[in-house]
């Protein structure tokens, strides 16, 4: 067991080394208002004039102080140099003046034999990082005390707890202080030693306080009473040492500290052990043998090694994990580039490789928030636009009028014997050319796609270009220019997709003839049948909407009379209010006969709406197999003038644009921070393995 608290010890030194907060190591700190003893039980726990001493705020940085028990016999031994660093210091084979002596961890292996100079020194380096007024600063003084005369122990002075600014004192000097103290006992691993003066009311200590805001159970607080011996005459701290007053479940223990005076007069520590001896069992003398410094002293010992015990397993557990972490971290910020010129091939060989395998649906790393690459490609083929052209209403935007008009157009002054093809087709060209904009949407969507997949690729596969980051924007740059020029040259051939599909008009197709000779069987009898179900009504349009001119409900216009026959007024009543304009023009106005409305308010004739349905059934069944061509077509298109012309062309364009020897040195320029990052990993990893290393180094046996 006693081998635990230097392996703790050199844990901390380990991690001391890189700063670092990580792993919360098992400790004791020392917590208390200002002036409440918490430096003189430290000392006396030392057992030598250690710590700067005085009134107000004297510690002002966190002192990590590490107590070494060394064997009176083997003075050279120093807890923790190996024999082969041993040379560097003569003074570690003749044997260090003095039994005791000190170590700072800022002064590296310089020994201090003088415990004034220790004091000295902990003066000065407080006053180089706090200044010389009275601020405080978070940076901890490692300290190493080895003694014959001392238990193994670490423990931390944290500065005592104040309300109000003195001095040159920030405003939030408390808020400061009291920050600063629970970042140290909010770790699990730490036992908080709450002092607390006897001659203050327990209920009022700030340090029992701060500690139970921490540590609400009280399972890893000790409370210590100084100054037992200023109590007002007629009281005395018997309630309170019972636990009466205030239960801590590590317990209470008393101490009588020496006063100013007798630091002023260099009454020395022992002495001082002796008379609290003398005091307790005069005052106290049923419970002295619990309390007093060398009571104290062994069982915080005792704490520590039973609570690094039972923390030892999940600090190795963490620390391998870290490791683990810090070395893929490491891992992925690279190694130093050497030789420029393979580097960039590689990263730029990587880039579009990476790219490619994002499209084809091979890539290392797979994204499964959302679809990307080529399988969101054939999602926008398939489902955006497959599904948007099967939207599109074949008849969509046309109505009966419109069909009727058509046809009459077509036939000139003549009346038509037969329905003249020339309707058929300019309708049919009409609805054709609306497949056009979903087709050009398509070829926008997949360009954004291939965007989208240059961000994909950087952030998740080439982890090492965001260390260029100068590569990494000419990569992007390199590959949006390729995207940019093959966009017309797509859009040029959807275009010319639909293009294709006008420019002629095969009535001879397969598919339409099969419907056409369909159709004449049919019509006549599913005429009759909709006549008879629909006697008084014009046709609607198929699709529900209407052109333009659909909504010109006024009276200059036939298309709107024919609208409110349809909207179902043939009787007599409305027929008249419809023609009420040619009845009674205006007075006092000319009649103009292109004003006057044509008198069309009736039925269409049965020859009429028999064209009318034979021409909207070809356009529909030309329509669906024009919609099927450009449905298959356009996919084929984009796949082949953007998808695969930019995949196979990538690699070349990317070596062509950025594989040029008066680049290099720009293009792999790391970002500033990065080579700073990869040193501090590689320190952090180094420590974590040789911290790894020590707590292997424990036997089980030694834990029992």
């Amino acid at each position: 067991m006693e081998a635990l608290i230097p392996v703790i010890n050199k844990l901390q030194d380990v991690f001391n080394t890189v700063g670092a907060d990580i792993i919360q190591l098992p400790q004791i700190a020392v917590v208390g208002t200002q002036s409440s003893g918490k430096s003189s039980v430290l000392e006396s726990l030392v057992g030598r004039d250690v710590l700067p001493r005085g009134t107000g705020i004297v510690t002002r940085r966190p002192l990590i102080l590490q107590l070494v028990h060394v064997d009176p016999e083997d003075r050279r031994k120093t807890g923790e140099e190996n024999e082969s660093n041993a040379w560097k210091n003569e003074r570690l084979y003749k044997g260090i003046d003095g039994e005791e002596w000190g170590k700072f961890l800022h002064t590296k292996n310089k020994i201090y034999a003088n415990f004034d100079e220790i004091r000295q020194e902990i003066e000065t380096e407080t006053e180089r990082i706090s200044g010389n007024n009275k601020g405080i600063s978070d940076e901890p003084i490692h300290l190493k005390v080895f003694s014959p005369h001392v238990v193994n122990l670490t423990l931390v002075d944290l500065p005592g707890i104040t309300k109000v600014p003195v001095g040159d004192q920030p405003k939030d000097i408390e808020l400061q202080i009291r920050e600063l103290i629970l970042k140290y006992i909010s770790n699990p691993n730490c036992i908080i030693l709450a002092v607390t003066a006897a001659n203050t009311d327990m209920a009022t200590s700030e340090a029992l306080k701060v500690a139970r805001d921490v540590d609400p159970d009280g399972r890893r607080t000790l409370a210590v009473v100084t100054k037992l011996d200023l109590m007002d005459a007629g009281t005395d701290a018997m309630d309170v040492l019972m636990g009466r007053v205030i239960p801590v479940k590590l317990g209470l223990i008393g101490v009588v500290n020496r006063s100013q005076l007798d630091i002023n007069n260099k009454k020395s520590v022992a002495d001082s052990i002796r008379d609290e001896h003398a005091f307790l069992q005069k005052k106290y003398p049923s419970l002295a043998n619990r309390n007093g410094t060398k009571y104290l002293a062994r069982t915080l010992n005792r704490l520590l090694m039973h609570h690094i015990r039972d923390c030892l397993p999940e600090l190795k557990t963490r620390i391998n994990v870290l490791a683990a972490q810090y070395q893929s971290l490491l891992g992925s910020y690279g190694e130093p580039v050497e030789d420029k010129s393979a580097t960039l091939l590689q990263l730029i060989t990587k880039f579009a490789t990476e790219y490619c395998n994002t499209i084809e649906g091979t890539a290392k790393y797979i994204e499964t928030a959302e679809l990307c690459g080529g399988a969101r490609i054939c999602y926008i083929f398939h489902e955006t636009f497959g599904r948007t052209l099967e939207s599109v209403d074949p008849l969509g935007g046309l109505t009966t009028i419109d069909v009727l008009t058509a046809i009459r157009n077509a036939t000139g002054p003549r009346p038509a014997l037969f329905v003249p093809e020339v309707s058929f087709e300019l309708l049919v060209k009409r609805q054709v050319k609306r497949l056009e904009e979903p087709s050009l949407r398509c070829v926008e969507l997949v360009h954004e796609e291939m965007q989208r997949i240059i961000q994909h690729c950087s952030n998740y596969s080439t982890q090492e270009l965001l260390r260029f980051p100068k590569l990494h924007d000419a990569i992007v740059e390199v590959v949006t220019s390729l995207l940019r020029k093959r966009l017309p040259v797509t859009n040029e051939m959807v275009h010319n997709l639909v293009a294709i599909e006008l420019a002629y008009i095969n009535t001879k197709h397969p598919d339409f003839a099969d419907a056409c000779g369909l159709m004449n069987n049919n019509i006549e009898e599913q005429r009759r049948n909709r006549m008879r179900e629909l006697p008084t009504a014009v046709p609607r349009d198929k699709a529900g909407g209407g052109a333009p001119g659909d909504q010109d409900g006024g009276t200059g216009n036939w298309r709107g009379m024919l609208k409110k026959g349809e909207d179902g007024m043939p009787d007599d009543r409305s027929r008249s209010q419809a023609l009420m304009p040619l009845q009674s023009p205006q007075k006092g106005h000319a009649v103009n006969l292109l004003d006057v409305p044509v008198p069309v308010a009736r039925k269409l004739s049965a020859r009429e709406q028999r064209d009318c349905e034979v021409i909207e059934r070809l356009i529909k069944s030309y329509f669906l197999i024009v919609r099927k061509n450009i449905q298959d077509s356009v996919p084929k298109a984009v796949m082949h003038f953007l998808v695969n012309h930019v995949k196979d062309s990538l690699q070349s364009e990317l070596v062509g644009q950025l594989y040029k020897s008066g680049l290099l040195d720009d293009l792999l320029t790391e970002s500033e921070d990065m080579a700073q990052r990869r040193n501090e990993a590689a320190d952090m990893l180094k420590a974590l393995q040789k911290a790894s290393q020590v707590i292997a180094e424990i036997r089980e046996t030694h834990l029992w």
